[in-house]
């Protein structure tokens, strides 16, 4: 569904993405793994077309995300991003229901109320809420609206950037659970970008590990504890010794 390869960004001196060779395969759940600062997010920007690499080629489908058609191409994304990044100023219901009240996909109002009133249900909201502004809702509960706007509009990709930030143990868990369900219920191509453990192992098909610049390591997620890769085996480990160097 997705490939990337040979995927190079740098801004000035600070060259981030340095041959990235990576594919994603339809209907697949895949991490990426790696430290602050190695480039998850620029590589997830550069999938978008928000950052355009400097050199190399990124593929949607067979087609080259430079040449797509700007509209058509994120209709076929969803995404769940770190912060929630929902808008103040507009009612749950509307924040789900945000892709649907415009552009290419504008449904009428009430059908789209619809809409996202199903989704906040699926992800274990009661209709009510859907009435509420973010500001009184709890962390988790926002979490779980930016994951009902991200699948409102039954996307074929999602992306999910760091999806428990910020969360308590118990509710990352419950996240982790949801994002998982929805993933294999859609048939949908998920990308995930996180620095937790538990998010990796209960999201993943295959993780990938970016480090210097490129990908390390990749593969099933079953297969990640016994791979003999330092760095893999140092990050998910947590250990403070190892060739990925600490900064103190």
């Amino acid at each position: 569904m997705i490939t990337l390869s040979g995927v190079h960004k740098g801004f000035g001196a600070n060259k981030v993405l340095q041959g990235v060779d990576l594919t994603i395969a339809k209907g697949t759940s895949m991490v990426i793994i790696g430290g602050s600062g190695t480039g998850k997010s620029v590589t997830l920007k550069c999938i978008l077309g928000l950052v355009t690499p400097d050199q190399g080629t990124i593929t949607l489908d067979g087609q080259d995300v430079a040449r797509a058609e700007r509209e058509a191409f994120l209709a076929r994304f969803g995404m769940l991003f770190q912060g929630g990044a929902l808008f103040d100023s507009l009612k749950v219901w509307e924040n789900v229901a945000f892709r649907l009240l415009r552009g290419a996909l504008k449904r009428p109002k009430a059908e789209a109320r619809e809409i996202a009133i199903e989704k906040l249900r699926r992800v274990g909201l009661k209709p009510e809420v859907g009435d509420l502004y973010p500001s009184e809702l709890s962390g988790g509960m926002q979490k779980r609206v930016g994951l009902a706007r991200a699948i409102a509009a039954s996307p074929e990709i999602i992306f999910f950037d760091e999806p428990t930030t910020g969360l308590d143990p118990i509710m990352a868990g419950v996240i982790n659970e949801l994002i998982r369900e929805i993933v294999v219920e859609m048939g949908a191509t998920a990308m995930t970008i996180t620095h937790d453990m538990s998010s990796v192992r209960a999201i993943a098909d295959n993780v990938a590990m970016l480090h210097g610049g490129v990908i390390r390591w990749t593969g099933p997620v079953a297969d990640m504890d016994a791979t003999d890769d330092p760095y893999v085996q140092q990050f998910i480990h947590g250990r403070a010794v190892g060739p990925i160097e600490s900064v103190r």
